[in-house]
């Protein structure tokens, strides 16, 4: 592609991916985040939970000054609690969608684009079952987050039986949950990953293109399938060039160009994109995000 990538979308980064240490809600959110905001490649920081009201009005006032927007993930509260908004356990699962709610309110305070979440486990003898208890947490997070404002709110689509075993989940099934939440909702849509394809075992053209007309949101990662042994395996967004992994600068540029076929990219209304990959044992958090941006750099030529 001639043109700038900065046409076609607002890139971002996974903050709390890349600076791992702060997923919980604690650690140097600051420090970190100041550094995403020194680098003007990035027009978005995805952020989670920050459990300290005053590390919070730092954090906005980080975001603001530099001129960055942000979107909001609330999987880190679900994934660090053990919690299931789909779990046929009534006790559980409100406690999970009272948890997101949580987040919904956080993401408004800090001026966030979108409110991200996952889908739960399930057993397959009850996946029907948990399948409509998800619509049914789906509406009322919906409904929640209409009533404080205009806020998009988006499920992530993750693997099904690799790592994170949601329900949300394979192709056909993410078409008719979208379809039927969207019949009621216009504040709802998908989050989709290109490191997660792999682990649905599905191609990109047979995983964006049914659900095309409902993607909110975008991230570009990395993952290894291979070899169950390796301690990079599953969900753990590896650098991009990592051994064995699924994604690199040829995978990636065949993520954008199906997203700018269905016109996922486009001019008119620059959708975000963010990177998101996590160092692995020792690695050097800032070297991965230059390798990522390398990577995103390298694949857009060959768009």
């Amino acid at each position: 592609m001639n043109e700038s990538i900065r046409k076609y979308m607002k890139v971002g980064l996974v903050h709390f991916m890349a600076y791992p240490y702060t997923e919980n809600g604690n650690g140097p959110i600051l420090e970190t985040l100041k550094k995403l905001a020194l680098d003007d490649y990035f027009e978005v920081v995805e952020i989670t939970w920050i459990k300290d009201l005053e590390i919070r009005k730092k954090a906005k006032k980080i975001i603001e000054t530099s001129h960055m927007e942000l979107t909001y993930a609330g999987m880190p509260r679900l994934l660090t609690t053990k919690q299931n908004i789909n779990s046929l356990y009534e006790e559980e699962r409100l406690l999970a969608v009272s948890n997101l709610k949580e987040g919904i309110d956080e993401a408004y305070e800090m001026g966030a684009l979108d409110f991200a979440f996952l889908s739960g486990k399930y057993s397959i003898e009850k996946k029907e079952e948990a399948y409509r208890t998800l619509v049914n947490s789906t509406k009322e997070l919906c409904t929640y987050a209409k009533s404080k404002g205009n806020m998009k709110v988006a499920l992530e689509v993750f693997d099904y039986d690799v790592d994170k075993c949601s329900i949300i989940g394979p192709v056909e099934l993410t078409k008719r949950y979208v379809e039927e939440i969207c019949k009621e909702y216009d504040n709802f849509g998908l989050m989709v990953d290109l490191s997660h394809l792999p682990q649905l075992r599905e191609t990109v053209g047979e995983s964006l293109i049914p659900v095309k007309d409902y993607i909110i949101h975008a991230h570009i990662g990395n993952t290894v399938i291979k070899d169950k042994l390796c301690p990079a395996y599953g969900d753990t967004h590896p650098r991009f060039g990592f051994p064995d992994s699924e994604n690199d600068v040829e995978e990636i540029a065949a993520y954008l160009k199906v997203l700018l076929s269905i016109g996922y990219l486009n001019k008119k209304n620059r959708p975000v994109v963010s990177l998101e990959v996590k160092p692995y044992g020792e690695e050097d958090p800032d070297l991965i995000i230059a390798n990522a941006k390398r990577a995103l750099n390298l694949a857009w030529d060959q768009v």
